[in-house]
């Protein structure tokens, strides 16, 4: 089993910055895609970005040029660095990973995906 820990969020002013830090820890090798969603209440969460295995990282249009994903292996560790954060940012952000490597080469794979308890991120006007 893995478990995610996101961390990083709090309250800032339109336009400010943030980043935001996920760490996977348990009994892995590595782990495949891992993905940043947020949630406002009332509204499904939804992908805010992602980057797989191999770094190659996809975003959704409301964030693209403001946020950037990246990933630290030796760490476990995916960010999210948001910039020139917007109100319509506010929200609970999570952390997901759909698949990992166990220690003896297996996949374990979550149909729902293994989520973290999520960071809120609220941004003033």
């Amino acid at each position: 089993q893995i478990h995610l820990v996101e961390s990083g969020g709090g309250l800032v002013h339109n336009g400010g910055s943030l980043r935001l830090s996920c760490v996977v820890s348990g009994t892995m090798s590595s782990v495949n895609a891992t993905a940043w969603y947020r949630q406002v209440p009332g509204k499904q969460r939804e992908l805010v970005a992602r980057i797989s295995s191999s770094g190659s990282t996809n975003y959704a249009d409301s964030v693209k040029g403001r946020f950037t994903i990246s990933k630290d292996n030796a760490k476990n560790t995916v960010y999210l660095e948001m910039n020139n954060l917007k109100p319509d940012d506010t929200g609970v952000y999570y952390c997901k990973v759909d698949s990992y490597i166990t220690p003896w080469g297996g996949r374990r794979t979550s149909t729902s995906g293994y989520w973290g308890r999520g960071t809120q991120v609220t941004v003033s006007s």
